[in-house]
This record gives structure tokens, C-alpha cells and sequence, in this order.
């Protein structure tokens, strides 16, 4: 497939020796005009790639801040196509960011895979994380996206040995999310040398780029992460973030996007400290 936003962004990011902040919101929450504001205003902040969830009624692998940012977004009236409206407006003054869309497929089997995909791209989505869908399931979802140009982002565990992994990379593309603690997302904090070792282990299967995410919630965190990895991704500290904002009934505030943004921007220090401080 051709060079992605993605694929550019990383090696960008090689070249200037340090990983990338890959921060997650969910789209939508509290409502679409605080997502957006918070998506014009990342990059500024440090994200260099940011991944966007697609609220769901059912999010298995997600903890309860991320849980009640989907309610809250459902709540508000978010869709699907609301989502990929979001992208579209971004997309009109910023044609360098990478967007991932993540969540589950039922909301993307709703709307029609072969439709999403079109509509996605046409939006200017770079790559999708599904993470209810395996690699059994490739031609689902997965290969059709690719074809046109999207790349197809998998997670990999701890609990993905040698043997699992190959099949788990097969059509993986853009980078590689390794999620470092077994169970829901912001459930606890990983532990930086056994990230260190199972980064190691994948690139061994791989070249893409390996960023890691759950449970990093701190700038120290982020640059011990930062110092082995590709990328280190963010959520439910950001989302937490919006929550923590919000007044009685839900809604944002004026301290909303100024909150998430100095969180961002403090994470963003960290990743940009983790190879200076490995080097020193």
C-alpha cells in the first residue's frame, strides 16, 4: 500500500530520535464541539498521532473512564457518521496529523464495512484499531481497508507468545499497539522493563513501529515507556482529564479543553525527554 500519514509521522519522528505521544479521546464527549476544539488544539500541544474512539454501548476492553465517555457521547447524540463528520472538519486545517479511529466493529458492521471504509477514507482517516476483530477475520474489515489505503493497527498482549504473533502481524500496518498489562484500559501501571523485553520480542516479528499503551497516565511514565518504545499512547488519564472538567450535569466548561491540553502538553515533555535521558 502507498506512504500513510502514519507511516510518515514515524519515520519523522526516527529521524529526530524520540517516540511519539499518541493520545486517545473519545469522539464526541462531552459533545462534538469540545472534540473538536480538543482535536484542533492537540497537535499544538504535542500529540503526534491522535487515535479517536467510537463510542459504543458495549466496550469490553475498556475500563470505567473510558466506559463513561462513550455513555456521556451516546448521550449527546454521537453516531458514527458524526464521527467521521469530526475528522472531515479537522481535515480542513490539518492535513498532517494522523487519525486513527478505534473502538468495536458492531457500530462499523451497522453502518456497512465496504460503506465505512470508503467513508473513512474519504474523511481523511489514516488507520483503524478494532479490537474485537482477529486476524481470522481479516476479510471482514481488514483487508478491504488496506486496499484502500488505510492501515489496519492490531493490538498485541503479554499473552501473545511466539507462536500467536505472526498471524497477529500478518496485515498489521501503520504500527504495531502493544498493550502492556493484562486487563481493561487505566486499570494499572505498566511496568517499564517488562514493556522493555516484550517491545524487544516484538520487533524481533517486526519492522513496523511499537507503541504502547494502558495504564500511562504521567510524564515519568511516558518517557520510561518512551525510552524502549515507538510510541506511547494515552487515554484514560486524557479522558479522565475531560471528566474531571465537566460541571454537574455533565457538560463541558471553560476548563475542559484548557485542562486536557496541559495534560497533553506535560506527557509530550516526558516523550520528548525519554531518548535524551536513555542517551545520557
Amino acid at each position: 500500500m502507498t506512504e500513510t500519514r502514519i507511516d510518515r509521522r514515524f519515520a519523522s519522528l526516527k529521524s529526530e530520535g524520540r517516540p511519539a505521544l499518541v493520545t486517545f479521546m473519545t469522539a464526541g464527549d462531552p459533545d462534538p464541539d469540545t472534540t473538536l476544539a480538543l482535536l484542533k488544539a492537540l497537535p499544538g500541544a504535542g500529540a503526534d498521532v491522535i487515535e479517536l474512539g467510537m463510542p459504543f454501548s458495549d466496550p469490553m476492553a475498556d475500563g470505567p473512564a473510558i466506559q463513561a465517555a462513550g455513555l456521556r457521547a451516546l448521550k449527546g447524540g454521537q453516531t458514527l457518521q458524526k464521527t467521521l463528520d469530526l475528522v472531515r472538519t479537522f481535515r480542513q486545517s490539518d492535513d498532517a496529523t494522523p487519525i486513527v479511529l478505534m473502538g468495536y466493529y458492531n457500530p462499523i458492521y451497522s453502518f456497512g464495512s465496504e460503506a465505512f471504509v470508503a467513508a473513512a477514507k474519504a474523511a481523511g482517516v489514516d488507520g483503524l484499531i478494532i479490537v474485537d476483530l482477529p486476524p481470522e477475520a481479516d476479510d471482514e474489515l481488514c483487508l478491504p481497508a488496506l486496499e484502500a489505503g488505510l492501515n489496519f493497527i492490531r493490538l498485541a498482549t503479554p499473552t501473545t507468545d511466539d507462536k500467536r504473533l505472526p498471524a497477529v502481524l500478518a496485515n498489521t500496518s501503520g504500527f504495531v499497539y502493544y498493550v502492556s498489562i493484562n486487563g481493561i484500559t487505566g486499570s494499572a501501571a505498566p511496568d517499564a522493563s517488562r514493556v522493555a523485553e516484550s517491545v524487544a520480542r516484538i520487533k524481533r516479528h517486526t519492522h513496523l513501529p511499537v507503541s504502547v499503551g494502558f495504564g500511562v497516565r504521567t510524564a515519568e511514565q511516558a518517557a520510561a515507556i518512551g525510552a524502549n518504545a515507538d510510541g506511547v499512547v494515552v487515554g484514560s488519564a486524557i479522558v479522565s482529564a475531560v471528566a474531571a472538567s465537566l460541571d454537574s450535569e455533565g457538560r463541558a466548561t471553560p476548563a475542559t479543553v484548557p485542562a486536557v491540553l496541559a495534560l497533553v502538553s506535560d506527557l509530550a515533555g516526558g516523550v520528548r525527554a525519554a531518548r535524551k535521558s536513555v542517551a545520557a
